[in-house]
């Protein structure tokens, strides 16, 4: 425009800036409130949802008012321009850094709905993310003139050398989503490592697996290394597992009682203590001749691997108060030892075994 700047351009200007200003503390409220009734909801990706409009809207009804207010005032046509891409530009990274939340959200929702009640893998969130700011860069760049064909070009042969220098973590990121797409092993699982390592599986995420053992330290392992190595998978294809607890008796005991008894302390231990299976089958099989004792193998069953460390506690203390009860002795290791003209001779040990 070529007249001049009035007082009423200036007050039409400051009204729809106030008008923009206004309705984004409005619509913030307003999201405020919708933020509380997501909150009560089951699924958690509405939380996510309303999470990032509270940032986007805002900004956008500000951008309106800045945009409305621009148009009210006398500027030249290159001002315009370079008002118009700034709030283009300032638009486009509101929403691109808002996308980016609400997916990577959603992602995180999904992944922890399937992985267990401890899961978390990052490595698609963190995927994902990029992905969405990478292509929200790449339309800033568009908006503002700038082509993009030579930039890619460079990437693609940039590329080819940042693989050749991140060979180790390319080689740590296709493994964990290999890991993760197989669901061979996902967050929430107990696995054991053939080099000893075990625990529950924390987290998995760009480069390394998170591995929280028992004791409640942390091992960490690189995704490479863990797709290589054999392991054993205590979670899948199902939680729940069975534990062999070795018992021997005496040769003088009845083994009809002793199956019945110790069927029953099976029952009573998988009734009443926590992690066990109720339904659990009681199994007792009798399977060794031993030197001092009847050796034979109780099957119990536990919800899930730290179970059995309780449900074995309970169960070894109810059959041996129980066995006490009905006289079944556990007879004790035993040694024989003969006497030689003051030598002393071994000629037999016998080791039977206990309790565990």
């Amino acid at each position: 425009m070529n007249r001049s700047l009035t007082l009423d351009d200036l007050v039409l200007a400051g009204i729809t800036l106030a008008a923009g200003l206004v309705l984004a503390f409005l619509s913030r409220m307003l999201l405020r409130w919708l933020a509380g009734r997501a909150e009560r909801t089951r699924w958690s990706g509405d939380d996510v949802i309303v999470d990032a409009l509270r940032s986007v809207v805002p900004w956008a009804a500000i951008a309106g008012g800045a945009a409305a207010a621009a148009v009210a005032l006398p500027l030249t046509r290159t001002v315009r321009h370079h008002v118009d891409q700034f709030l283009q530009v300032w638009l486009i990274l509101v929403v691109t850094v808002s996308a980016a939340r609400v997916i990577a959200g959603l992602v995180r929702s999904v992944t922890q709905s399937r992985s267990g009640v401890a899961g978390s893998a990052t490595i698609f969130v963190n995927i994902t993310r990029v992905l969405v700011l990478a292509i929200g860069f790449l339309v800033v760049l568009q908006t503002l003139g700038i082509s993009i064909a030579p930039l890619l070009t460079a990437l693609g042969v940039g590329g080819l050398a940042v693989a050749l220098a991140l060979q180790d973590t390319l080689a740590n990121l296709f493994a964990g989503v290999h890991i993760l797409a197989s669901k061979t092993v996902q967050p929430g699982d107990y696995i054991r490592l053939s080099s000893g390592e075990e625990g529950y599986v924390v987290d998995i995420n760009w480069r390394q697996t998170t591995v929280r053992q028992l004791s409640n330290n942390l091992v960490v392992v690189p995704n490479g290394q863990l797709a290589k190595s054999n392991m054993t998978n205590f979670t899948r294809p199902e939680q729940q597992l069975t534990v062999l607890v070795q018992v021997g008796v005496s040769y003088d005991a009845d083994l009809d009682q002793v199956e019945r008894v110790t069927a029953e302390v099976v029952t009573e231990t998988m009734t009443e203590i926590t992690g066990a299976v109720p339904d659990h089958e009681p199994a007792i099989r009798f399977h060794t001749f031993g030197d001092s004792r009847i050796g034979f193998t109780v099957i119990l069953g536990v919800g899930e691997f730290s179970d059995q460390y309780r449900v074995k506690h309970e169960f070894i203390k109810r059959l041996h108060r129980r066995y006490r009860e009905e006289g079944i002795s556990i007879p004790a290791p035993t040694r024989t030892v003969a006497l030689q003209q003051g030598a002393v001779v071994i000629p037999q040990q016998r080791a039977g075994q206990d309790l565990p």
